[in-house]
């Protein structure tokens, strides 16, 4: 008689999306005046705010990541995390530390996600700039794995590592997908990769869409 045997069946947890938000810690508020906030700049850091996600990873497993945002954006950026979560969207590095700690502790690759830092526009591979502040400066944009998703103007990048992206026709991972499009949108915010003209900001995200 031929025996089957019953194999126990394994169930694989997965980790819940959490989210929260607060205030800037002190040390955090300490660590971002002078190098990415001055007196001067379109929002106080009393408006801005630490929102702390659940994101996957580019090693298939779930993370926790930290931006900082405008306190006018945070409960809806939730929502949009949420929703990246759901659809699995891998983020390379999107720790405090990666975007505002000492040079030599950011990762190598520059392949950083990133949130509120007070600086202008950035002007474009065509040389370009409005010279306005950048909706960085308000905490009102985000900035998803720049590598995958680079800035480009007149058919270059700034990004060496990124000029492999420029090919949008060919999905790789951690490419801004039409999902991560509309989760976005769902919220009222724009997508740089939508811009008319030959400059496209694929990593870039905002209230604005600018």
């Amino acid at each position: 008689m031929l025996r089957v045997l019953a194999l126990p069946l394994v169930v694989v947890a997965v980790q819940p999306y959490s989210s929260t938000v607060r205030p800037l810690p002190a040390p955090l508020k300490a660590n971002l005046e002078g190098r990415f906030w001055q007196p001067g700049c379109p929002v106080p850091l009393s408006r801005l705010r630490l929102l702390t996600v659940s994101h996957w990873g580019f090693d298939g497993r779930p993370h926790t990541g930290q931006l900082v945002v405008n306190q006018d954006v945070a409960a809806p950026l939730r929502t949009v995390f949420r929703r990246l979560y759901r659809l699995r969207f891998p983020i390379r590095h999107m720790r405090l530390v990666d975007a505002y700690g000492p040079r030599r502790a950011r990762p190598a690759d520059g392949d950083v996600s990133g949130s509120f830092v007070c600086r202008k526009a950035v002007p474009s591979p065509c040389g370009t700039g409005s010279g306005s502040w950048s909706n960085h400066a308000y905490g009102h944009a985000i900035d998803l794995n720049p590598v995958e998703n680079p800035y480009v103007g007149c058919g270059r990048s700034h990004s060496r590592a990124g000029a492999r992206y420029m090919d949008r026709s060919r999905l790789r991972k951690g490419m801004v997908t039409p999902a991560v499009v509309q989760a976005f949108r769902s919220i009222g915010w724009g997508w740089g990769g939508d811009w008319t003209g030959r400059t496209k900001d694929y990593m870039h995200f905002s209230t604005t869409g600018r």
